[in-house]
């Protein structure tokens, strides 16, 4: 083989080659870590007809988003059930429990999105997926993404009802004393 011709069978490669670090680096581009002291996950329950917050204090959020790549974004989120805190022991003892998300048996939450729309004005919907004690639903999440250079906060929230995941057995079925609505909320500080 000449070295002309050696030179131009190389060609294809080099593209080749080009094209895939060029795509790896898009890729990376879009992937985020959350600084989770600025961060949190929680919720809104109702309890004798009073609202009241909880949060889960240990969880892993791999996100990767760009609203300019909505195809390639992802949202992979872990949640320790047992990290829940409610400012309450007494409740706390009891979401933990058997009867609510029995961490014991199933000690994690898993959500997955993968699909997204732009619905303008930076607000976005996830179509995703939950997974709790063991039931998997769909749960779509209204959520702002707010870049300022290399850090973003992604702010939302979700609904969804707690005994459709089985979340209430027994006395906690009855959805008299704890209502069956859950508000999840949620606001992320991300860095590249």
């Amino acid at each position: 083989m000449h070295r002309r011709e050696i030179a131009s069978s190389r060609t294809p490669f080099l593209l080749t080659l080009g094209l895939t670090l060029a795509a790896g680096l898009a890729f990376a581009a879009t992937q985020w870590k959350t600084a989770a002291a600025q961060s949190k996950i929680g919720f809104t329950g109702t309890q004798a007809g009073a609202a009241f917050d909880g949060a889960f204090e240990r969880y892993t959020a791999e996100i990767r988003f760009d609203p300019k790549d909505l195809p390639s974004s992802r949202f992979d989120v872990s949640i320790d059930l047992k990290s829940v805190a409610t400012k309450d022991k007494d409740r706390d003892a009891i979401i933990k429990g058997a009867d609510i998300f029995a961490t014991d048996r199933w000690p994690t939450a898993h959500y997955v999105a993968e699909k997204f729309t732009d619905q303008g004005g930076g607000k976005f919907l996830a179509l995703g997926k939950l997974t709790l004690r063991d039931v998997t639903r769909d749960v779509p999440v209204q959520f702002t993404f707010q870049p300022d250079g290399v850090s973003a906060w992604l702010k939302g929230s979700a609904a969804l009802k707690r005994l459709d995941f089985g979340a209430g057995q027994g006395d906690w079925k009855d959805t008299t004393w704890v209502a069956n609505d859950v508000k999840i909320n949620f606001a992320l500080r991300l860095q590249h």
